[in-house]
């Protein structure tokens, strides 16, 4: 005997119905925003790399440079 079983893969779940009745809107200067922040955190990064590479080489030639 089964009590208040609705089987959900058949009907959709229950709060489908309202979400997609309701329209979804987004500010758009939110999304400008998160555009800015990972071009800012894209940037960063980059320039850390470039500086640990320029680094890394520098240090190799000083070292080579230093043992004959």
């Amino acid at each position: 005997m089964r009590r208040g079983y609705k089987d959900i893969t058949k009907d959709g779940s229950p709060n489908e119905n309202k979400l997609s009745s309701q329209i979804k809107t987004t500010d758009v200067n939110i999304l400008l925003n998160r555009v800015r922040l990972d071009k800012k955190k894209t940037f960063k990064k980059n320039i850390i790399v470039s500086l640990v590479l320029v680094i890394l080489v520098s240090l190799i030639s000083v070292f080579f440079i230093i043992k004959p």
